[in-house]
């Protein structure tokens, strides 16, 4: 795996035509060599790089409705039909959609740190089909469905889906996507584990993420209030700014690996 996943950086990079080389802060490479413990923080841009729109913004919309309008338990009370040809759509995209060289540089980054762990606010999966085996999915995965009345979950990888809505096998009741809606509650456990692993981080690195979203945007504060060095990846200014001690702004797909050289240089 380890072998695969570096073939594939070289591999992706070389062909994208991007600079290979980004200059990093002296302080960075100093607190990367002595880093023992790694958080990474992932949102929407990230997989923006593999072709898949981000959820907000006039590229989200979809047959004129905005994702806050489908992605709640009132909208799929009042019409599950609706919301589910809009997972379907969703699941369409994800289902032609292939890791970028970020999501593959983040899951070498984890075969190079002892102690590591992803938290991703994308609810499509492509970190686990890059490799990356350690994480947290604060918002959950859209390959999964959850039973209404029961609360069974299950893996439904059918692309398009065959009923919608679909319906649980077992007592029949109509099955939900496994996603965390607005105004619903991230699963306690999962989301301690990111709080603690954020506080306890010696380097945090953010990639394609609005800073805009709770609780995920406040994990850079807590891990520089830690101690953790920040770094911020994303293609413009975010709020997260002040938390950082350095920003690039750049492709997560062309700065991710030079990191990834970095810290095997390290090793």
């Amino acid at each position: 795996m380890v072998r695969k996943t570096i073939s594939v950086i070289r591999k992706m990079t070389a062909n994208e035509g991007h600079p290979t080389s980004v200059q990093f802060p002296d302080e960075f490479a100093r607190r990367l060599k002595a880093a023992k413990r790694l958080v990474v923080l992932t949102g929407a841009g990230i997989s923006a790089e593999s072709g898949l729109p981000t959820f907000r913004g006039a590229e989200g919309l979809w047959r004129n409705y905005r994702p806050e309008e489908l992605a709640t338990i009132d909208a799929f009370q009042r019409d599950p039909v609706v919301v589910w040809e809009w997972y379907d759509w969703r699941r369409g995209l994800v289902a032609n959609a292939k890791p970028n060289t970020a999501h593959y540089a983040i899951a070498r980054l984890e075969e190079l740190f002892d102690d590591f762990l992803l938290i991703t606010q994308n609810v499509d999966g492509l970190h686990k089909v890059a490799g990356t085996k350690n994480m947290v999915e604060l918002h959950g995965n859209i390959w999964f469905t959850r039973c209404f009345a029961e609360g069974t979950v299950r893996e439904n990888r059918e692309t398009p889906l065959k009923a919608i809505p679909p319906r649980c096998p077992d007592c029949g009741s109509l099955e939900r996507p496994n996603i965390v809606w607005f105004g619903e509650y991230i699963d306690g456990a999962l989301l301690d584990k990111a709080w603690q692993e954020s506080g306890k981080s010696d380097m945090f690195i953010t990639v394609g993420t609005s800073g805009t979203v709770q609780p995920a945007a406040g994990m850079s504060g807590i891990a520089r209030k830690g101690g953790a060095y920040v770094l911020e990846i994303n293609l413009e200014k975010t709020p997260l700014y002040h938390t950082a001690n350095h920003i690039v702004e750049m492709s997560s797909g062309v700065v991710l690996p030079e990191i990834v050289k970095l810290a095997e240089s390290f090793r």
